[in-house]
């Protein structure tokens, strides 16, 4: 019963955790790359046209995949770094709290990174790779050595 609440728990956050950042990433793409590259070069972020679309990728197809729980851990690394360039290009100078802060930034990223790699059962990762692995593992114990 714990496991099950666990699981849905974790499915729960990655809704939460996801639908924020694909709000963000829906806002970029109809922006486009240009203009979303266009705004970080003016907030002084490195390579504005290859950070504008891995940004846009990891907030649109990265939630994506995080909401059917595919690819969790390198969702949750794409979080992690979007993050962290956020807060380091956009929020930092504002400080942690207040008007422009880098909370919400932090705890999403952080959010997003440790379900990335505790997704829960409810996932395609799950169902794809660890069932497989559980039952390779099953098949191994029952072939004995002679």
């Amino acid at each position: 019963m714990f496991a099950r609440l666990q699981d849905v728990t974790a499915l729960l956050g990655r809704l939460a955790v996801a639908t924020v950042f694909l709000a963000h990433g829906l806002e970029k793409w109809d922006a486009g790359v240009s203009e979303t590259a266009a705004g970080f070069e003016s907030m002084g972020i490195p390579l504005p046209t290859v950070a504008a679309a891995f940004t846009i990728l990891v907030e649109v197809v990265g939630s994506i995949a995080f909401i059917i729980g595919l690819a969790l851990p390198l969702v949750g690394l794409g979080y992690a770094v979007v993050g962290l360039g956020a807060t380091l290009g956009v929020h930092l100078e504002a400080g942690l709290t207040g008007q422009g802060g880098y909370e919400l930034v932090l705890v999403l990223a952080g959010a997003g990174l440790a379900l990335g790699f505790n997704g829960g059962r409810i996932s395609l990762d799950h169902l794809l790779f660890w069932s497989k692995r559980k039952r390779e593992r099953v098949g191994e114990s029952e072939v004995q050595p002679a």
